[in-house]
């Protein structure tokens, strides 16, 4: 910084926010001002996509919503931040695999990444025997990826879905 500039102010500086939501799977973008709070993104979130007012608004893979009275500032971890916005608090999750199912209450800003450690640890399988294994959608091929918020599968007021931990086949070749 030379003589006589003005100190970079962060609150000023875009941040760069990601989100999930109910019903859309496929990850967002916006750019929010740091000094704004969380229920001013929240709205501008609700009117892109027409969600309903009575949503909760997570980081990702936290487990309580936020207080929409925080500055967006206070969420920067790194450079960017990740959400989740949805109108339930926590989505019912049962995982079935060798005949055994468990069940857990996740916040939908849980990845799919997390259920699947938590699962596999439930039913003791190896780091190594986990890592040749997918959460795939019951009665369905749907197979999310890792990065997946489990609420973008699980429509509010139904607030549960159900999972088969399945072999990742691969082809070899």
């Amino acid at each position: 910084m030379s003589p006589g500039s003005p100190p970079t102010n962060n609150y000023m500086t875009p941040t760069n926010v990601f989100y999930q939501a109910e019903g859309l799977r496929e990850i967002q973008h916006l750019e929010a001002q740091a000094d704004r709070t969380v229920a001013v993104l929240k709205e501008v979130i609700l009117g892109r996509h027409g969600l309903k007012i009575e949503t909760f608004i997570f980081l990702e893979d936290a487990d309580d919503p936020l207080d929409e009275t925080v500055l967006i500032a206070t969420l920067i971890k790194t450079r960017d931040v990740k959400l989740h916005v949805h109108g339930c608090r926590h989505i019912e999750v049962q995982v079935a695999f060798a005949g055994k199912t468990v069940k857990h209450r996740f916040a939908p800003s849980a990845t799919i990444a997390r259920v699947k450690k938590w699962a596999t640890e439930h039913f003791g399988m190896t780091p190594d025997d986990a890592s040749e294994h997918m959460l795939q959608i019951v009665g369905t091929h749907d197979r999310p990826a890792a990065g997946t918020h489990l609420g973008t599968l699980a429509v509010c007021p139904v607030c549960h879905i159900s999972f088969d931990l399945v072999p990742d086949q691969r082809v070899n070749g």
